[in-house]
C-alpha cells in the first residue's frame, strides 16, 4: 500500500470533486429537508400590515388614561369595518389588522370593561403591543440563505414571506454495493462460511439520512462477471459506494475491475483505524468510493468521506463532520501512525460532554458499535490521552 493520505488530505480530495448537480425547482410543501441553492427573498412584507400583538383595544395613545367607547371590533382576518377617530376604541384580536388611525392597543387585560366602554388607569405609549409591516422582513429581503438545509423553522419562514418554489440542488442518486461470496441475505438460513450482509442497509440508512436517493443493489459473489455487471449498474449513479474487495487479497476484485470500466482513482489508503484501505475515484461525473468489507471500518469511512460528498452535491455550506470538544472519561492509547475513531458513549455533566470509550474496538464488532453514540477522534503520536483530556467527537446517526 502506498503512503497512507492524513484523513483531512482525503476528504479535502473528496470535496474538491463533490458538486452541485442539476437544479430541482421544489414546491415549499415538498421542500423539508431540502438545501437551497440560492437566497430566497420574501416575495411580501412580514407582516404585510400591522397588526397586534395581543388581544386587546386599539387606541390612541393620547387619549389614556380614560374612559373610552368601543367601536367597532377586529378579528384576525378581517379588517375594521372603518378608520378610528380620537377618544374611540376598537376591540381588537391578536393578528388583526391595526385600525387606521389607531397608534397602539392596551392588552384587555390592562382595561376595565363597562358595557361598550373601557377604563384605562395607566399611560400607553404609541407603538405599543403593535407588529409594524415589514418588522420581521421586508420583500425582496433574503428569509433564507443559500446553502442552509430547509428544516421547520426555515420552511415555515419560506411559506409566511409567500414563497411557493424554492430553487434545489437535486438530491444525489447514490447506489451501494456490498461484495463477498461470504454474504448472505438476513432471513436466509447461513451456510458454512457465512455471515449475514448488514453493510448495504447501514450505509443506505446513512446517507438517505443526509438527503441522498438511495439504491441498494443485490451483494455479489466473488466473480468477475457479477462483479462487473453491477459496478457498470452502480455506476450510472451520481455517487457509487461499495463494500469490501477494496484490499489486496486475491478474491479482492472492486478496484482492478473499476480500472478496467474507466474509474480514475484519485487515492487509495488513509491513515485512520478503522477503515484504512478505503478508496475514492471518480468516472466522469460520477463519484466512485470503496469502503472496506469491516462494518465499522465501512460507518467510519462513510461518516468521514462519503457523507460530506453527498452534502456537498447538494450545495450545503457546512460538509464536513462537525467535531465537538468533550474530555475522556477513561484513558486511550494513541496509535502512532493512525488517527483512530473510537467508538464511546457520551453523557452530559456540568462539565459538558464526557465520553466513556466501549470494550471492544475491532472492526468487525458492528454490535457493540450499537451501543455507541460517539465517535471519539484521537489524533496520532506516542503514549496515551488520560482521562480528562480534552477531546474532539463527531455523534453517531446525526442527521444531515
Amino acid at each position: 500500500m502506498p503512503d497512507l493520505l492524513p484523513y483531512t488530505d482525503a476528504q479535502a480530495l473528496v470535496l474538491a470533486r463533490a458538486k452541485p448537480g442539476a437544479v430541482d425547482e421544489v414546491s415549499v410543501w415538498d421542500a423539508a429537508g431540502r438545501v437551497t441553492l440560492a437566497p430566497v427573498q420574501a416575495l411580501v412584507d412580514l407582516p404585510p400590515f400591522a397588526s397586534s400583538a395581543m388581544d386587546g383595544f386599539a387606541v390612541h395613545a393620547a387619549d389614556l388614561p380614560g374612559v373610552v367607547p368601543v367601536v367597532d371590533e377586529v378579528a384576525a382576518g378581517r379588517p375594521a369595518t372603518r378608520a378610528l377617530r380620537p377618544g374611540e376604541a376598537i376591540a381588537i384580536s391578536t393578528g388583526g389588522v391595526v385600525p387606521e388611525g389607531a397608534d397602539a392597543v392596551v392588552p384587555v387585560e390592562y382595561v376595565v370593561q363597562h358595557d361598550n366602554t373601557i377604563e384605562v388607569a395607566e399611560h400607553v405609549a404609541a407603538g405599543a403591543h403593535v407588529r409594524p409591516r415589514g418588522g420581521d422582513v421586508a420583500a425582496g429581503e433574503v428569509v433564507v440563505e443559500g446553502g442552509v438545509r430547509i428544516g421547520p423553522a426555515q420552511l415555515g419562514a419560506v411559506a409566511a414571506a409567500g414563497v411557493a418554489r424554492v430553487l434545489c440542488a437535486r438530491r444525489p442518486r447514490v447506489a451501494i454495493l456490498a461484495t463477498g461470496s461470504e454474504l448472505a441475505r438476513p432471513g436466509d438460513e447461513l451456510r458454512p462460511g457465512q455471515v449475514y450482509e448488514s453493510n448495504g442497509l447501514m450505509l443506505a440508512a446513512a446517507l438517505a439520512s443526509v438527503g441522498a436517493d438511495v439504491e441498494l443493489l443485490p451483494a455479489v459473489a466473488d466473480d468477475e462477471q457479477a462483479h462487473r455487471d453491477a459496478l457498470e449498474r452502480g455506476l450510472a449513479a451520481d455517487v457509487l459506494v461499495t463494500s469490501g474487495g477494496v484490499s489486496v487479497g486475491p478474491h479482492d476484485l472492486v478496484r482492478q475491475i473499476e480500472s478496467e470500466l474507466g474509474v480514475e482513482e484519485v487515492f487509495w489508503g488513509v491513515a485512520i483505524k478503522p477503515g484504512k484501505p478505503v478508496s475514492f475515484g471518480v468516472r466522469g461525473a460520477t463519484l466512485v468510493f470503496g469502503l472496506p468489507g469491516n462494518p465499522v471500518s465501512s460507518l467510519v469511512g462513510c461518516e468521514l468521506f462519503v457523507k460530506p460528498a453527498v452534502r456537498a452535491m447538494q450545495g450545503l455550506r457546512e460538509t464536513l463532520p462537525r467535531l465537538e470538544p468533550g474530555r475522556l472519561a477513561s484513558p486511550l492509547r494513541r496509535n502512532p501512525g493512525r488517527d483512530e475513531f473510537v467508538r464511546a458513549r457520551s453523557r452530559l455533566d456540568r462539565d459538558g460532554a464526557a465520553l466513556e470509550p466501549l470494550t471492544g474496538q475491532e472492526s468487525h464488532m458492528i454490535v457493540r458499535a450499537a451501543a455507541a453514540d460517539a465517535l471519539v477522534h484521537v489524533p496520532r503520536g506516542a503514549g496515551e490521552l488520560p482521562a480528562g483530556a480534552t477531546v474532539s467527537w463527531l455523534r453517531l446517526g446525526e442527521r444531515y
